[in-house]
């Protein structure tokens, strides 16, 4: 079982930044899995935001955050990241990691097998 804790969320002005992160712990093989980034807004659906192979050689974003945001992942210390830059009213969610077995980069939820409780990120206007 693989346990996954994201922290860095808050509240930060439109144009400003922040940076999550994702620890993994637990009967661990962070490095085999993929990782991911989903959020949710208030009576929204969940949404992919990016994803990162386990070699960290390949990345994906969905259009809304291309250019704004970065992924990447220290597999050595277990923990994924993402740099939120520009960051806009619209952004604010609920940020959740997840980590998926076999998979390339998965941008589905169903494709991932684990998931954090989330951090909340609120953009101000």
């Amino acid at each position: 079982q693989v346990q996954l804790v994201e922290s860095g969320g808050g509240l930060v002005q439109a144009g400003g930044s922040l940076r999550l992160s994702c620890a993994a712990s637990g009967r661990t093989f962070f490095s085999s899995y993929a990782m991911g980034w989903f959020r949710q807004a208030p009576g929204k659906e969940r949404e992919f935001v990016a994803a990162i192979n386990w070699g960290r050689s390949s990345t994906l974003y969905a259009d809304s955050v291309k250019g704004r945001f970065t992924i990447s992942r220290t597999n050595a210390k277990n923990t994924g990241y993402l740099q939120m830059n520009s960051l806009k009213p619209e952004d604010t969610a609920v940020y959740y990691c997840a980590g998926a077995r076999g998979a390339l980069l998965p941008d589905k939820a169903y494709e991932y097998d684990y998931w954090g409780q989330g951090t909340q990120v609120t953009v101000s206007s």
